[in-house]
């Protein structure tokens, strides 16, 4: 069954950086969109990025655009997403999900979110001032 482990989360100081994993089994990310979501508490959650393998499509939600880049590693088939000049506001719960549909790029924007079925546990992101 499809399975996604996200880990790499913490707490760092602005302007720092990390690095999130999310480890994927019972399916092949290359054949799907694979997006990063986070959630702040008493805010909605928010697609952050995006990728799909086959054609290199990415997406990147304005506010993160510049400063984080989501990319994969087919053969250990884990998506990573690197954060970089990290602000308080980038603070929250980072999800990795991907759709049940394959062989098409979904943008994690609000209207797509329900087309993202299959979703990790969490990994916690805190940035301090």
């Amino acid at each position: 069954q499809v399975q996604l482990v996200e880990s790499g989360g913490g707490s760092v100081q602005a302007g720092g950086s990390l690095r999130l994993s999310c480890a994927a089994s019972g399916f092949s990310i290359s054949t799907k969109s694979m997006g990063w979501f986070r959630q702040a508490p008493g805010k909605e959650r928010e697609g952050v990025a995006s990728f799909y393998a086959l054609i290199g499509s990415t997406y990147y939600a304005d506010s993160v655009k510049g400063r984080f880049t989501i990319s994969q590693d087919n053969a250990k088939n884990t998506v990573y997403l690197q954060m970089n000049s990290l602000r308080p506001e980038d603070t929250g719960m980072y999800y990795c999900a991907t759709t049940q549909v394959s062989w098409i790029f979904i943008p994690p924007t609000r209207a797509n979110s329900n087309k993202y079925n299959y979703w990790g546990q969490g990994t916690q992101v805190t940035v301090s001032s």
